[in-house]
């Protein structure tokens, strides 16, 4: 069967930077996406769209279908009383956010500065070319609940 839009694709996969450092893995056919869904990243979904099962591939994905260029914009300077344990704040601690689409943000510690604290709301992976070694395990067709929900379940089904 061919991945196409409403299939759930069962896939091991490794993340590589630039560098060639591993950055994230799933093995033992862990990962399931609803292909289609917006469920993975773009570039990803795209080069794997018309593969089938049993396929290996390395793919390489550019900022822009990854995480997205840098943007300096989102680098700011806020004061510590923002924090709650302000004292116990440290460089490279992350926190989630509410971004200005009510989609949840990432925040990055970048530096401490007596009372103010530098913040990087750009995705960790921004500006990083990735690296996939993928191995495509199934592909079969997406249970009406699941093109509902717009995310695969696990064998016992998905309880909200």
């Amino acid at each position: 069967m061919e991945i196409t839009d409403n299939k759930v694709v069962t896939l091991d996969y490794t993340l590589k930077d630039d560098a060639g450092k591993i950055i994230d893995q799933s093995e033992n056919a862990e990962f399931v996406y609803l292909h289609g869904a917006r469920n993975i990243i773009p570039g990803l979904e795209n080069a794997l769209a018309g593969k089938t099962a049993g396929i290996e591939l390395d793919v390489t994905v550019a900022p822009a279908d990854g995480y997205g260029e840098r943007d300096e914009s989102m680098l700011q300077v806020v004061s510590k009383d923002m924090f709650e344990s302000a004292d116990q704040i440290t460089v490279g601690q992350q926190f989630h956010a509410q971004g200005p689409d009510e989609e949840v943000v990432t925040i990055t510690v970048m530096e401490i500065n007596d009372d103010q604290i530098t913040i990087d709301g750009n995705h960790p992976l921004a500006g990083v070319q990735l690296s996939f070694a993928v191995s495509i395990i199934d592909v079969r067709d997406a249970s009406d609940e699941e093109m509902e929900h717009g995310h695969a379940h696990g064998p016992d089904g998905h309880h909200h």
